[in-house]
């Protein structure tokens, strides 16, 4: 029964980071229509960035307690690309997907030189383990309170965006621009500062993923696009532009990832895109996807 609950809590960590980063991608595509797939890329400089600073603040004498909001920090800070790489994107608003995918893909091989140039080809973690917060222990079930502490953050970052969309006065003007750029235009609403501010916060939610993530693995060149293809896992199965459908995709993933990797490694990957395949046949638009 623990070595279950263990297992389920091994997957929820996961959809916690993996909700982040789909979060973002959602959150994109919903006002902006913007299929950006350098989301995978946003998470590893994420990851990189942590490294870099948890370092830095370790060599400033930082007791091990700080390893969380540094972290979080770390991953607000370097969110902060987000503008530029907007900047970039403009060409490609209103054109064929076909030109967003191919100038999204572009920016993660250009991601990938960069991480390679600052950081070097090889596999690069974290010497301080993130056991620092100890373990809650349950009889024979126990898990890293660290871990407990990522979720807890993903669930407080999904509560905050939801409200934000649906409560503040930006928020609706955010949703009244998703609906209609042409209308929200007409009443005098500056698109191209919504725009900057939505891709933003996308960058900032994929960044804080990776900079929370990185002291229970390693940063590698590879996991841009190992993490971009169970982002869109996710996406497929909530439903474009959905952010219920995001957590429930995540949660999906998180869980089928965990177990298959227990009981079945050999088909990790496969287990996740038979769910896709599934879905994608009993309902095209995802769980919570709105039909064309």
């Amino acid at each position: 029964m623990s070595a279950f609950a263990n297992i389920m809590l091994g997957g929820i960590f996961h959809a916690a980071v993996l909700f982040l980063v789909a979060a973002g991608l959602q959150l994109v595509f919903g006002v902006q229509k913007i299929v950006n797939l350098a989301c995978g890329s946003l998470y590893a400089l994420g990851a990189y960035f942590g490294i870099t600073a948890w370092t830095a603040a370790a060599a400033a004498g930082a007791p091990n307690w700080m390893l969380l909001p540094v972290m979080l920090l770390a991953g607000i800070v370097i969110g902060c690309v987000g503008p530029f790489i907007e900047r970039l994107i403009r060409f490609v608003y209103d054109r064929d997907e076909s030109f967003q995918l191919l100038l999204t893909f572009a920016l993660v091989l250009m991601f990938q030189d960069v991480f390679r140039f600052m950081w070097g080809a090889n596999p690069r973690s974290l010497d301080s383990g993130y056991l620092v917060y100890g373990k809650l222990a349950i009889g024979d079930f126990s898990v890293p309170t660290y871990n407990l502490m990522v979720i807890a953050a993903a669930i407080i970052a999904a509560i905050g965006v939801g409200m934000f969309l649906q409560r503040t006065n930006y928020g609706r003007i955010l949703r009244a621009t998703a609906e209609n750029r042409g209308m929200a235009e007409a009443l005098g609403v500056d698109v191209r500062t919504v725009y900057t501010v939505v891709f933003t916060v996308g960058a900032m939610l994929g960044t804080v993923a990776g900079a929370l993530v990185i002291p229970t693995s390693a940063a590698s060149l590879d996991m841009a696009i190992e993490f971009v293809i169970e982002a869109f896992a996710v996406v497929v199965i909530g439903g474009l532009g959905s952010m219920r459908g995001a957590l429930a995709g995540a949660l999906i993933v998180g869980l089928i990832r965990a177990l298959a990797i227990v009981y079945y490694p050999e088909f990790e990957v496969l287990a996740i895109y038979v769910i896709v395949i599934a879905v994608l046949l009993l309902r095209p638009a995802g769980l919570f996807g709105k039909p064309a």
